[in-house]
């Protein structure tokens, strides 16, 4: 019995033995996993709560439509918060030329007229016109063509402050010249309220307060723009036979610079791609001036019965040379402007006027403070 006993384990003793402690290092291990799995399903909630949304919108606003339509009519037709855009001349009298075929418009249009300044550099005048557009801000729109080189610096208060084009180097006499006008009619083409179009230089000055312009122009039914078959070396003799036959000598014409279009008009000027070859490389300095010939010979050929065939821009030739006449200080005075607002005969509307210029030029700087004189009692400005 005592053998069997030494040879087993007694029960009892088995059921009281103390067990085996479970490993520290293991214990630790398993805690800093714990703690470890616990915190990185918390810090994946609060991410997707916090950013999954954010993202998936970031996503969607991200991702348009191929053909995206404007929500208005009115994102078609707002004209550039900036005049200082990117786009080259193909682009822009690309882009310029859009032209709408129903002529009815489906939005409250008021027409505007685009007063566009051909400049060298400063506009001396620029007190002048600011008494001639205030008070009518709803019914023009103002564009300027510098050289490049010159920084225009008016103030936030002028109505010339960031109205500066992109523009390019314009030459006297020469098809830059030419383009310079092309890119003015094309930045204010832009504008779909710009019904009327008028082209001036930095010495033009208004010889009407603003409401008389505006319905002398806006009632009118053609456009101004001076296109004469005139003989002698100075017309026909500068008629080159190479412009054939997109140009006859017929179809010849010579008329000054300064004009008066409308919007028909200032987007066939635009969209031309016709005549301003042929006049690019057969009308050159010193045989032929471009911007006397180009769009009064392309307009008579085009659209003759749109033109008055006259400009509204008074210049004095009687001095001779290849400049007209510049006016200073000494010129201002009643008796100069009684003889252009009075002494005129002309045509409006098929009818005989007395009212034939509504600007005038040139006048050198130096006159400014006598024109801003007599602006109230002579010019009604």
């Amino acid at each position: 019995m005592q053998s069997r006993m030494e040879e087993g384990k007694d029960p009892a003793a088995l059921r009281t033995t103390p067990s085996r402690p479970f490993p520290l290092r293991l214990l630790q291990f398993f805690l800093v996993f714990l703690v470890i799995g616990l915190g990185a399903s918390f810090l994946s909630m609060y991410m997707i709560r916090h950013f999954s949304i954010h993202n998936v919108a970031l996503v969607q606003s991200t991702l348009k439509p191929c053909f995206q339509q404007p929500l208005t009519v009115e994102s078609w037709i707002r004209p550039p918060f900036s005049l200082l855009h990117t786009m080259n001349d193909t682009e822009l009298f690309w882009r310029a030329t859009f032209v709408p075929r129903i002529k009815g418009y489906p939005f409250k249009r008021t027409p505007k007229i685009a007063f566009m300044f051909l400049t060298k550099g400063p506009l001396p005048m620029a007190p002048l016109w600011e008494k001639f557009f205030k008070g009518n801000e709803k019914l023009y729109s103002i564009y300027v063509h510098s050289l490049p080189s010159y920084s225009v610096d008016f103030p936030p208060s002028s109505v010339f402050h960031r109205r500066q084009i992109p523009s390019q180097v314009a030459e006297w006499g020469m098809m830059s010249m030419c383009d310079a006008e092309r890119r003015l009619l094309a930045n204010a083409l832009l504008d779909f309220s710009n019904e009327w179009f008028i082209l001036l230089s930095e010495s033009c000055i208004p010889l009407q307060n603003f409401s008389i312009v505006y319905l002398y122009i806006s009632r009118s039914r053609y456009s101004f723009m001076g296109a004469v078959d005139e003989p002698g070396p100075y017309g026909r003799g500068r008629y080159d036979e190479n412009m054939a036959p997109e140009i006859n000598m017929s179809d010849w014409r010579k008329g000054s610079q300064w004009f008066e279009i409308n919007r028909e008009l200032a987007v066939r000027i635009v969209e031309d791609s016709t005549y301003y070859p042929k006049l690019k490389e057969f009308c050159v300095p010193h045989k032929c001036y471009v911007d006397e010939h180009y769009f009064q010979t392309m307009l008579t050929i085009k659209t003759p019965h749109l033109l008055a065939n006259r400009s509204l821009t008074y210049v004095d030739w009687s001095r001779g040379g290849a400049h007209p006449a510049t006016f200073g200080k000494d010129d201002i005075k009643e008796e100069f402007f009684k003889k252009i607002l009075q002494d005129q005969t002309c045509l409006y509307n098929n009818q005989p006027s007395s009212l034939c210029f509504l600007f005038a030029r040139k006048f050198s700087p130096n006159a400014l403070d006598p024109l801003l004189d007599i602006a109230t009692k002579t010019l009604g400005i």
